[in-house]
Parts: C-alpha cells; sequence; structure tokens
C-alpha cells in the first residue's frame, strides 16, 4: 500500500513590526538669535514663490510638505480628501505645540527646510547639558584665578583692560580677574593657557618701565639705556607679539633674562 509523505508544517513568519520611536509629548520651539517679535509667521505649504520640499532620502526624491490641521501626516503625498490649512505663528519668538498636534511637531522636528536656521527645538536635556558644561568650565576658571600669581593676573587682564592694569593694586586686579573669570570663562582658560599672553605682558612692562625702547614707528625694539637694536618688528604685526615670539629664540631667552634680573 502506497503511502503518503507528510509534510512539515510551514512555520509562519512573523513580520517585525517598527516601533514608532516618536515620543508624545508637548515640544516648544524658539526663533533664533534672541529674535522675539510680536508675530512671526513660518512657510507652511509648498508654492512655487516659497518651496517646502523634504528630500527622502529612503525613497530617493523630494517630497512636498503642508501643514494641514485634519491630517496625520505633514506630507502631501500622504494627505487624502479635503485639508483644512493651518498657519505657523511664532509669539513673543516661541511657538508651543502641544503633543496632540503631532503632524506639526514632525513637520518642525523633521522636515522642515528652515529648521535650525530660523528656529530651532527646545531641548531640555540638552539645554541642562550645555549649562552643566558651562557651570564646570567656570568652576575651573574662578579655581584658577583664585591661584593666580599677580604677573600672570596682569598679563590676562591686560588683554582686556588695555594700560589701565598697570594703575591697578594688587586687590583690584584680583577682584576684576575673578569678575573675568566668572563673566567669560573660556576665554579667561583660553589665555590662562596661552604662554604668549604672560610673554607679550612682560614686554609691556619693560617697555613701561624704561627697559626696553619702542620706536615711534613701533618697528624697532631697542635696550633703552644705550638705543642697541634688539629686533625688527615684522610688517603689519603686533609689536608685543613678535616681541613674545622672540623672546622664544635663543638671542631673546637671553634678553629675557636680562630684563627678568632688572625687574627684581
Amino acid at each position: 500500500m502506497e503511502t503518503k509523505e507528510k509534510k512539515a508544517p510551514v512555520k509562519s513568519v512573523a513580520k517585525e513590526i517598527k516601533k514608532d520611536t516618536w515620543e508624545i509629548k508637548d515640544r516648544y520651539y524658539h526663533l533664533m538669535h534672541d529674535k522675539s517679535p510680536l508675530t512671526f509667521r513660518i512657510n507652511s505649504k509648498h508654492s512655487a514663490r516659497k518651496p517646502l520640499m523634504y528630500f527622502d532620502e529612503a525613497k530617493g526624491y523630494n517630497r512636498e510638505l503642508r501643514y494641514a490641521t485634519n491630517m496625520k501626516s505633514p506630507f502631501v503625498d500622504e494627505q487624502v480628501g479635503s485639508v483644512t490649512l493651518g498657519h505657523i505663528v511664532f509669539e513673543d519668538g516661541v511657538l508651543m505645540v502641544p503633543k496632540s498636534d503631532v503632524a506639526l511637531q514632525k513637520m518642525l522636528s523633521l522636515y522642515h527646510p528652515n529648521r535650525n536656521k530660523l528656529y530651532s527645538e527646545k531641548d531640555d536635556v540638552q539645554e541642562a547639558t550645555d549649562d552643566l558644561d558651562y557651570l564646570e568650565t567656570e568652576i575651573e576658571a574662578l579655581n584658577a584665578a583664585m591661584t593666580m600669581d599677580i604677573e600672570q593676573a596682569e598679563a590676562i587682564l591686560r588683554v582686556e583692560s588695555g594700560s589701565s592694569v598697570s594703575k591697578m593694586s594688587s586687590k583690584e586686579l584680583k577682584r576684576d580677574l575673578m569678575l573675568f573669570a566668572r563673566s567669560n570663562p573660556s576665554l579667561f582658560i583660553e589665555l590662562a593657557n596661552d604662554e604668549n599672553v604672560t610673554l607679550r605682558n612682560f614686554g609691556i612692562r619693560a617697555t613701561e618701565a624704561n627697559i626696553l625702547g619702542l620706536s615711534q614707528d613701533q618697528r624697532t625694539f631697542t635696550w633703552a639705556s644705550n638705543g642697541r637694536k634688539l629686533m625688527n618688528v615684522p610688517f603689519d604685526e603686533n609689536p608685543y607679539s613678535a616681541l613674545a615670539a622672540w623672546f622664544k629664540t635663543d638671542e631673546g631667552v637671553e634678553v629675557y633674562k636680562s630684563i627678568e634680573k632688572k625687574f627684581k
């Protein structure tokens, strides 16, 4: 008797369903560059005069955008039936889009060509990270200012305040240094780590003390005592920046040491 071969049962393959990772929440958008006009409207639909397109890399072509209050998608090719057009208006530089309006949120957060050009989305996590980074930099700058010697403090403040620092007392220097570290910590740390700032200040002090002489055209440094030329300043360069660089040369190091002895 002929027997039929039994076929193994076909296993059904479940299709993987990709989870939508879009977070449902109210979202806030702000005009950039601290702009806050009473009202400000951005483009909400495509036209020949004001294009509103998004290049979809997955599909390989541009897709037309349109904000329709009665549609789930901001893409025209996914909108079916009659549409109710909506406006996108910032008031006092801010636009709040409720969590119920996902289409507008996605249009603004993902697809609108003016994103991060005219406006940006408020990101609490990123803002907290930026604030923390700033506070850490501020603490670092203040700690450096607290332990900094007067000579370096003068060098840094001279960048900000010019020659007026020469008339400041040590207490005034320390106060202004702390204020500078707090108001612009990144620049303060950059200057504190720049040896040329200290060398430039050293040269200025030597000139103010009449140890070095600088010609009226600011092109030549000399010994003030005998007028012997030390160096020529390259064309179109700050004389004290050039002097700071020269102090690092073999000849310049010897001059630096000689000036240092005269300060003592």
